[in-house]
């Protein structure tokens, strides 16, 4: 695969790659074999968002959106309003009657929210002076409303008006949200926020809102310890100890969540609460964002500078102690100490999964921030190098050269 290729970036160390993790050159299940440079930022990158089936949307530090093609790399348009970096995007598709029209809201540390047409470039609607930096958005499409978070979590309608605003906490800030079943959000938060990421060191936090009442479900910190003798790990509640949990992604089908807990990956049930797939090390570093695909698949970025492809598998015989993570949030009332006797076996329990190294794609050489995918039409990543990379199926990228060719010699007659 493609490998340091841009960039020059040195190997991390003797700890560049951990060896269980090292898949190597040969990576039968990853189409991604050509790539496509798209240069246009000259900061940071840090958010990706999909506009339509063929075009998506940039921005970062450089207080730039840019919006681009994905077939083709052009770049299309160029918005311009924001006079600090971006902290948050989010596209919005509003319906009305048989039309339907797509939008962009940023967040930036000028403390500003702004809403955007990318077909036009105009910014049709600003929010100033907010009290604070806005810090993550999520639409709720089918309320016709949005989310912001940060210091505190607001809701607003269609037309930016305010309809509910509730403080989280005095010294933490939402950092992540995720929409669930039931009309519940899931949103990670951290304490001492450095920019948009937290670091590994500070207390992992994860909020359940009531979508209609904006209450809080569940408010934990948490603290995980190493599993016992007899499989199962201690979680003990705190509040003012610190561990290196920080939550800095959420994904979610409805069915599971996607969390990225440190450099871990862990799939947590909704329905049956409990774990059912997890990598305590899943990249070198922090994992900074994460996506449930079809299939038992699923996708991460890192700080760490690749994005890496997982099939989830079962554990083999004998099994690695299962860890509920930091999902034993949900185990209220759960005894902090366990005797070493033998476990019975819990019928009702999900057989435990492994996540298996199916792709790593190497290719930015800086952090990657985020990434997004368009099915067969590549995937788009961003990094702190300000490049976007477009990745392409090689053999789907060859065939369709191959059937442009053809095309061309029977427009000029050049075959019989």
């Amino acid at each position: 695969m493609l490998r340091w290729i841009l960039g020059g970036r040195e190997a991390q160390g003797a700890v560049e790659k951990s060896p269980t993790l090292f898949i190597g050159e040969e990576q039968p299940k990853n189409p991604f074999t050509e790539l496509q440079v798209l240069k246009g930022h000259f900061d940071i990158v840090r958010f990706l968002v999909q506009i339509d089936d063929s075009r998506f949307a940039s921005a970062g530090d450089d207080g730039l959106v840019l919006v681009w093609n994905v077939e083709t790399g052009e770049r299309l348009m160029e918005l311009r309003g924001h006079s600090q970096q971006i902290t948050a995007m989010v596209a919005w598709s509003l319906i009305n009657a048989d039309t339907s029209h797509t939008s962009i809201i940023t967040a930036s540390s000028d403390r500003s929210l702004s809403l955007w047409d990318p077909d036009t470039g105009n910014r049709v609607q600003t929010i100033s002076d907010l009290q604070s930096s806005v810090k993550c958005l999520l639409v709720l499409e089918h309320l016709d409303l949005w989310l912001s978070g940060g210091n505190e979590l607001c809701v607003w309608n269609q037309d930016f008006k305010l309809l509910c605003k509730r403080e989280v906490h005095s010294d933490a800030a939402i950092t992540a949200m995720v929409q669930l079943p039931k009309m519940h959000v899931a949103a990670a938060v951290d304490k001492e926020i450095d920019g948009l990421f937290a670091s590994g060191s500070h207390v992992g936090e994860l909020i359940i809102w009531d979508a209609v009442n904006w209450t809080i479900q569940a408010y934990e910190h948490i603290l995980w310890e190493e599993p016992h003798c007899d499989g199962q790990a201690e979680i003990r509640f705190v509040s003012q100890k610190q561990s290196d949990m920080s939550i800095h992604h959420l994904a979610s089908n409805g069915e599971v969540i996607l969390a990225a807990v440190g450099s871990g990956l862990y799939v947590y049930n909704i329905h049956s609460r409990n774990v059912v797939a997890y990598r305590k090390m899943a990249h070198d570093s922090n994992v900074l964002h994460t996506m449930l695909l079809s299939d038992g698949q699923l996708m991460s970025c890192s700080e760490d500078g690749s994005v890496r492809m997982w099939e989830m598998e079962p554990l083999p015989l004998p099994a690695e102690p299962a860890s509920p993570g930091f999902f034993g949030l949900w185990s209220f009332g759960r005894s902090s100490k366990q005797t070493c006797p033998p476990v019975k076996k819990v019928p009702e329990v999900p057989i435990l999964k492994s996540l298996e190294l199916t792709g790593d794609l190497i290719g930015h050489s800086g952090a990657i921030q985020m990434f997004l995918s368009f099915g067969e039409k590549g995937l788009v990543t961003c990094s702190t190098d300000h490049l976007v990379i477009l990745w392409k199926d090689g053999e789907r990228q060859s065939r369709l050269r191959s059937l442009a060719v053809f095309q061309k010699l029977e427009e000029n007659q050049g075959l019989c």
